[in-house]
């Protein structure tokens, strides 16, 4: 299919040229003047929309494209567009565009409108949330200046004193971070910008967590490419990149696969890495591939990179998760670990009959002591019986796993890397019993990472990964520690709670709070806050699935989306708290000494990660002393202090401070030691006075007037967050320059509902771009004298003044200023 376009060109000069065209399943090419055919990257497109009756999902959508710069000349030109289909036989051409002035897609508008469903609300009291192309001007919440002119300039990243820090220099270094860029982010230019926003948001670190092998198990070089090529734009905004390269649900092994054998090309290969040693030299294969290839333009490999600050061997797999099991392994790859675990037994009792008499006999089915095989007894059934079977399992496990990770972590020295390397990062079927030996057999890394996300109890078609018309869900409030479902009791839980084992760094390499919730504004200084006073030392959310403010960067509306005002937008704020230590660490109030072997006795910890203690469970909760084997340590004390945890064989004295002074069960409220932070769950509501941020996070409406050390504020907002925080690192009461930063509630433009009894929303439309945010209000005024000395300035959505300003000894919000610069 062609089609030939006559058109005008004013002046001579170099023109943005964007198609909006059929993204799906189709090839477009375009020839400008009788030149040469030039394919155009449908891959890359924004502002997709289903075109087809009822939003049926097949390849009926429409997006733009930005084809690039074309340098045209005055007069008169032609442009060919040929499209193909191979599967289909279909192609859509909308319109195109040549323009010399920045331009951002509005659907059918031209250059210059704004359509009138953008310019006027769907529902009264929300604005468009709309930054525009950024021109990456001088602004007050530009963060670029935190990162170091490029990554890795002072030195590789290593450990010392429980914190990350650059080796040449010793300084320690909190990591701010995201996961991404989008595996299909190409183009060199759209890396290098999204770079730089992401180091403008107070952004220092990406995981880029993707695998680097296809389906049959080799490696993909062209995959080891654009790894090089991310590397290189993320180093140059100063932000330093983590790896993770394996996960058990990109891989389902076909038969007859030879490393990795009685699989049928339907199950994924959970547990076999920990055990197979054909599949370990396989997988060994991928990170020589990555590490060791040289760049095609530097010869660099990115093994001698510094700005590689940390690898991760296996993601959100384990031994001890449900997984683990002989419902999803072949029985070819368990007869490997079976009889692994025959030797292991043999070693210990003499023989396999020996070890079954020391369990009186106690059987699985998959027994044969024959073929020197023992089975595995299922994990409900070892972490609820605990018998003496079971305590030789998790022994055998642990060994096993821990293993597998010092070995992998010696290979990886071998071929030079130098940064820091962790294990994994997953949850286990009990989080009291199991919990603790996961996180023992993390302990041979650098640093113990975690996964963790706020969800919404989402269900319907799909609801694990996208959001589609027609799912339920529940807005919920992690500053009132809502429970996951609704109607049962307070879950006090989170994924901001944060242990730290052995004096070893602590990240959460995975988290978020999922959309649709309108209490997702809260999550930015939420995590901000309680990771600075927790002493976590990186943070990073998921997901930075586009490099553009929409609301559906894919084919499918994901609930991670990182690009939204929400989240995204009030990262300035959020990254100076965290990365600045704005707020102070607090107090050690729990110091567990847990022995391994103990452990493996499955005795179980206190204070379990991931274990929510709800209301029912409070009469077990002491309120200070020292710790038994008996004792349940009351969760909130994440929300009071620090925790930490020792594995140590020589054991010690387990201590819980008295959490009576900081946490008040009657009232509701938890004071953090340091008096920085209160947080009342009752009304759901956050305040932060700190000497260089305060703020109010939550039910603004209920908490009313606030008085903080340097400020006082006042709002009428239901749900909100507005925050001060010095860009000088002068106390506020003394700052000469300081950021004040507004949200409400974000949701997609045309966003419908119906309310459900007992609490769930359907969704009834997923909406369109672009975002909007309930408008803004409130007053926000600075005390003391110098305060008569400051002017607030207004800011627009990147950050750019406004040409007016007021006196900062009271600043009326106004209703779509997100930002304002306080300062002489």
């Amino acid at each position: 299919m062609l089609a030939t376009y006559r058109f005008t060109v004013a002046a001579d000069g170099d023109y943005e040229f964007w198609v909006r065209a059929n993204p799906v399943g189709t090839s477009l090419e375009y020839r400008l003047n009788g030149g040469e055919l030039t394919p155009i990257d449908t891959s890359k497109n924004v502002d997709s929309i289903n075109i087809a009756e009822g939003n049926a999902l097949d390849v009926r959508f429409i997006a733009w494209m930005d084809v690039g710069k074309i340098a045209l000349k005055k007069g008169t030109s032609t442009i060919d567009f040929r499209m193909d289909s191979a599967n289909n036989h279909h192609g859509y051409l909308d319109c195109f565009v040549f323009t010399t002035d920045p331009f951002e897609p509005h659907g059918s508008a031209r250059p210059g409108e704004i359509p009138a469903a953008r310019r006027e609300s769907d529902e009264p009291g929300w604005f468009a949330f709309e930054p525009g192309r950024d021109s990456f001007k001088s602004s007050a919440i530009d963060l670029r200046f935190l990162n170091e002119q490029t990554a890795g300039d002072d030195g590789f990243i290593g450990v010392r004193n429980g914190e990350f820090v650059h080796r040449a220099t010793g300084k320690p270094v909190r990591f701010w971070a995201v996961n991404g860029p989008p595996a299909d982010m190409n183009d060199p230019g759209d890396l290098q910008r999204v770079a730089r926003m992401l180091a403008k948001h107070g952004v220092n670190l990406v995981r880029i967590h993707g695998g680097y092998f296809d389906e049959d198990g080799n490696l993909v070089p062209e995959r080891v490419k654009h790894a090089i090529s991310v590397v290189q734009a993320m180093k140059a905004e100063g932000i330093y990149s983590h790896f993770s390269i394996y996960f058990p649900l990109w891989l389902k092994p076909k038969p007859n696969t030879p490393w990795l054998d009685g699989y049928d090309g339907t199950k994924n290969s959970f547990a076999a890495l920990f055990f197979n040693p054909q599949f370990q030299q396989r997988y060994r294969s991928w990170w020589k591939g990555l590490l060791l290839t040289p760049d095609s333009r530097s010869g660099k490999r990115l093994v001698d990179e510094p700005a590689v600050s940390s690898l991760e061997l296996v993601n959100e797999d384990s031994y001890f998760f449900w997984t683990f099991d002989s419902k999803q392994i072949p029985d070819a790859q368990l007869r490997i670990i079976e009889a692994q675990f025959g030797g292991w037994l043999t070693k210990k009792y003499g023989g396999i009959d020996a070890a079954m008499a020391a369990w009186k006999g106690l059987g699985d089915s998959r027994d044969d002591a024959a073929e020197g095989r023992v089975g595995f007894r299922p994990l409900w059934n070892i972490a609820n019986q605990r018998t003496q079977r079971d305590q030789d399992t998790v022994a055998f496990l642990v060994e096993s796993q821990r293993n597998f990770y010092a070995n992998t972590i010696q290979f990886l020295r071998g071929i030079g890397f130098k940064g820091v390397i962790t294990a994994s990062n997953w949850i286990t079927a009990s989080p009291r019993y199991l919990g603790p030996l996961e996180k023992y057999s993390y302990t041979v890394g650098d640093f113990i990472d975690r996964h963790g996300y706020f969800g919404t109890d989402r269900t319907g078609d799909n609801a694990g990964w996208s959001i589609r018309n027609g799912q339920t869900y529940f807005d919920r409030s992690a500053l009132r520690f809502d429970p996951e479902e609704p109607g049962k009791p307070r879950a006090f839980i989170n994924s901001v709670m944060d242990l730290h084992y052995d004096g070893k760094p602590s990240m959460i390499s995975e988290t978020t709070f999922e959309r649709p919730n309108r209490y997702r504004s809260q999550a930015p200084l939420y995590y901000a806050c309680y990771g600075s006073l927790q002493g976590s030392n990186g943070i990073v959310h998921f997901a930075l699935d586009g490099g553009n403010w929409s609301v559906k960067p894919g084919y499918f509306m994901q609930p991670w989306t990182l690009m939204t005002p929400a989240m995204m937008g009030q990262f300035p704020a959020a990254a100076l708290i965290f990365r600045n230590r704005l707020i102070g660490e607090g107090e050690e109030l729990v110091h567990l000494t847990l022995r391994p072997s103990e452990l493996m006795a499955l005795k179980g910890t206190p204070l379990a990660q991931d274990a929510a203690v709800d209301e029912l469970r409070l009469k077990d909760v002491p309120g200070g002393s020292n710790i038994t084997s008996d004792t349940v340590i009351d969760p909130l004390v994440h929300f009071a202090g620090r925790a930490n945890v020792e594995f140590s064989e020589a054991g010690g004295t387990s201590t819980i401070g008295d959490l009576s002074r900081y946490i008040d069960r009657h009232h509701q409220t938890i004071v953090s030691t340091n008096g920085q932070l209160k947080l009342d769950y009752a009304k759901g509501i956050l305040t932060i006075n700190a000497p260089c941020a305060q703020g109010i996070c939550g039910a603004l409406g209920e908490a009313g007037p606030i008085e903080l050390g340097a400020l006082s504020i006042d709002s009428s907002l239901q749900l909100g967050e507005i925050v001060v925080v010095s860009l000088d690192g002068k106390p506020l009461a003394s700052s000469d320059k300081m950021l004040l930063q507004v949200m409400s509630e974000e949701q997609p433009s045309r966003f419908q509902t119906d309310s459900l009894k007992g609490g769930l929303t359907r969704i009834v439309k997923i909406g369109q771009d672009p975002w909007r945010v309930k408008d803004l209000s409130g007053t926000v005024k600075f005390k003391g004298p110098r305060a008569a000395d400051l002017k607030a300035t207004p800011m627009d959505f990147n950050g750019y003044p406004a040409q007016h300003f007021s006196p900062a000894t009271e600043v009326k919000l106004e209703p779509q200023a997100m930002y304002y610069l306080i300062a002489k």
